[in-house]
């Protein structure tokens, strides 16, 4: 299972949120850039980089340092966070992201979602980030009438190259992901499902992985010392 460190902006800084509201936010660094640099250096083969403003008002907030996060390290990353329109997820690719990350216009603008993902083969990764089941928009604050399996069957059959399952009552709790939402979720599919959400020890990644779990990705657990990138990584290296 690929484990993909994420990286989410807020004012400049590396922070998570709790259980995605805005009034509860945890700041865990200064340079985003020197996260970055230290995850790659730490064997990560992709990033996660999400610019939490932009998904709250759809305006790209922190563009110039996404930019940097993107020209510093020699690995992947995907970049999500108010990429709501083709424009914005060009944008994005042109500035050297591998892939882009696209939630809240999956729902609102379909026909633009599923012609990127024609365009761009292996491109575009699809956010479903559910509470109660249902896909919630607009950075987490809006419910979307749309059921998570509903959505991630539509966006499979775009060709999304992935899609990013998040429970959104597990993320940042650290009290364990969505393991048989998220497995049962990936046998729907075809795409690779990335799990969000809850991890908050090996023992989470490694249930995951057992599970059928392709990846996941992982914040709270890792700026925290829960375990360390390189600890993880010969965990899962070790599930067959």
């Amino acid at each position: 299972m690929e484990l993909i460190p994420a990286i989410d902006l807020l004012d400049g800084k590396v922070v998570r949120l709790h259980k995605g509201r805005y009034d509860e936010v945890t700041v865990y660094a200064d340079d985003p850039v020197v996260e970055a640099k230290r995850f790659a250096d730490q064997g990560a083969k992709r990033l996660h980089v999400v610019d939490l403003e932009g998904a709250r008002t759809g305006d790209a907030a922190h563009a110039a340092l996404v930019e940097r996060i993107v020209s510093s390290v020699s690995i992947a990353v995907q970049v999500g966070g108010g990429v709501r329109d083709a424009r914005a997820a060009e944008r994005w690719l042109a500035a050297g992201a591998q892939r882009v990350v696209m939630g809240t216009a999956a729902i609102k603008s379909p026909d633009v979602v599923s012609e990127l993902c024609a365009k761009h083969p292996g491109k575009l990764v699809i956010a479903i980030d559910a509470r109660g089941g249902e896909v919630a928009i607009e950075g987490w604050e809006k419910g979307s009438g749309v059921r998570a399996e509903e959505l991630a069957g539509r966006v499979d059959a775009w060709g999304a190259a992935a899609i990013l399952y998040t429970d959104i009552d597990r993320d940042g709790t650290r009290l364990g992901p969505a393991v048989d939402s998220t497995a049962a979720l990936q046998a729907a599919v075809s795409a690779t499902v990335i799990a969000s959400g809850g991890i908050g020890e090996i023992a989470h990644l490694l249930e995951l992985a057992r599970a059928g779990v392709r990846a996941a990705v992982c914040g709270r657990a890792l700026y925290a010392g829960a375990f360390t990138l390189p600890e993880a990584l010969a965990a899962l290296a070790e599930v067959r």
